[in-house]
């Protein structure tokens, strides 16, 4: 159970200046701050919370409960940046003259080299709109949308954790279970036949029906054996590089939510 605790940690730590930096802040605050509730908040809580993360036992009933990778979380519960911030504001404040000046300096430079540049990660993007997802999921929800009812609709792989933030009437068949092998103890056969090298229409189509999907989303550039248009689908719209499939046989009418 340590090698694990401490294969959790190294995982966090990531390069490991910014723990380092909030260890060093703990340990200067915890000789030069004197106020109770800065000690409780930023020396204590900390300590204790490292103490409980590092704890085999604690682990191990936390392991029994839930998923593995849920126990690095505990992490999270630790206040670094308001610990490294307040720590580096207070020895500031006790500096003078060109030192002050050289010490913000410095901390300017730690925080640039102690961690990497976000958007060279493939888990993030730079925002396109308030909502901060991809605008062709905002695109295609406004467009499928029924007013006054809820519509079922398959998305391809890179859409199915945006559309449930996005709108609480668009339905989707299956979620962002399928991304994460854990959650579920079975693969969609629609989501399956989704994201195939080449997609089958008409697997697609009866997979499609026995969902109830009203639509259908698939990339521009999917390879796809036969045509949706041959089994009750038309052509619906085509955003931002997706298309768009309406199945003629679903119950379009308002329905009460």
């Amino acid at each position: 159970m340590w090698k694990e605790i401490i294969t959790l940690f190294q995982a966090y730590m990531g390069k490991g200046l910014i723990v380092g930096w909030f260890l060093l802040s703990v340990v200067y605050l915890l000789v030069q701050e004197k106020r109770k509730n800065i000690r409780i908040l930023f020396v204590y809580a900390p300590i204790l919370l490292l103490l409980v993360f590092f704890n085999p036992l604690f682990a191990k009933i936390i392991y029994t409960m839930v998923d593995t990778e849920i126990y690095y979380r505990v992490l999270w519960l630790i206040p670094m940046t308001p610990v490294i911030a307040y720590a580096a504001a207070q020895l500031y404040n006790g500096l003078r003259g060109k030192v002050r000046i050289a010490f913000a300096a410095a901390c300017v430079a730690l925080i640039m080299v102690s961690g990497s540049y976000i958007y060279q990660d493939l888990n993030f993007h730079r925002a396109e709109n308030l909502y901060h997802m991809p605008q062709s999921v905002v695109d295609i929800c406004d467009a499928i949308e029924i007013e006054g009812r809820e519509v079922t609709a398959a998305f391809p792989l890179e859409m199915l954790q945006f559309v449930r933030q996005y709108s609480p009437v668009i339905c989707m068949p299956y979620g962002r279970e399928q991304l994460v092998g854990q959650w579920n103890f079975f693969r969609d056969f629609l989501y399956l036949e989704m994201e195939k090298e080449v997609i089958d229409a008409a697997e697609l189509a009866r997979l499609s029906k026995e969902a109830s999907c009203h639509y259908v989303i698939l990339h521009e550039g999917k390879q796809v054996k036969g045509d949706l248009l041959a089994y009750d689908f038309v052509l619906f719209d085509k955003i931002d590089g997706y298309l768009i499939y309406k199945d003629t046989t679903m119950n379009f009418t308002l329905e009460p939510r």
